[in-house]
């Protein structure tokens, strides 16, 4: 069974100065020591965003990928190890099942195997929760935005436009010219394969889905 411990800093200039790195490293040695465990290793992320993920970060591979059932890490703050509450329940949940112990100091220690354990992971799900519908929420909005102002939101690009360089969608005329003719077709009651029919003649085969959702729009 193996002890590691893990830190990290967000910006290459705190990992310069170091100071921030010592902090960490005093800690999780001290608390180690209190357990009387013995470190065997202490993983650094340099200058890593607390954005990117434990598992993509150098150091926070390498520490997943060296881990063993009945290892155990300790790091000094959550927040050190993961960018959110989705990123840590998940890494929790994984660790659990492997029967890995993750000691943080911040939150009173084991949060894996012990009495705290359970709080920990109640409101870590609840926080997470709350992150995916900030993250919906903020998703939606933009998309409306975005829609309001004419932008390519990906997927099908609608007849009668293209997207432009700056990821605008901009009309092409001669689409646009098929669509004003639909609509005016489909006014004078003609049938929709009627108008499918003129609009190949004219060079604008479409089916006839495609067709309704125009004449719908």
């Amino acid at each position: 069974m193996a002890v590691f411990g893990y830190c990290r800093v967000s910006t290459s200039r705190q990992a310069d100065a170091g100071e921030s790195l010592a902090v960490q490293e005093r800690q999780v040695l001290g608390y180690a020591m209190q357990l009387g465990l013995e470190i065997d290793h202490i993983f650094v992320e340099r200058g890593v965003s607390g954005s990117v993920p434990l598992a993509d970060r150098p150091e926070g591979k390498a520490l997943l990928k060296r881990l063993e059932a009945g290892d155990t890490i300790i790091t000094a703050k959550l927040d050190r190890m993961f960018r959110s509450a989705v990123d840590a329940l998940g890494v929790l949940e994984d660790m659990k099942s492997r029967s890995v112990s993750l000691h943080m100091i911040d939150l009173g220690g084991d949060v894996t195997g012990n009495g705290i354990s359970k709080l920990v992971f109640t409101i870590l799900s609840a926080v997470a929760e709350a992150e995916r519908d900030r993250i919906r929420e903020r998703i939606s909005t933009v998309k409306a935005d975005q829609k309001s102002r004419g932008r390519y939101l990906g997927g099908k690009i609608p007849f009668g436009f293209a997207v432009g360089d700056g990821g605008d969608l901009v009309e092409v005329p001669e689409q646009q010219a098929a669509i004003r003719h639909a609509k005016a077709l489909r006014a004078d009651d003609h049938s929709l394969r009627d108008i499918q029919a003129k609009l190949k003649r004219n060079g604008m085969p479409l089916s006839l889905a495609a067709l309704h959702r125009i004449l719908s729009a």
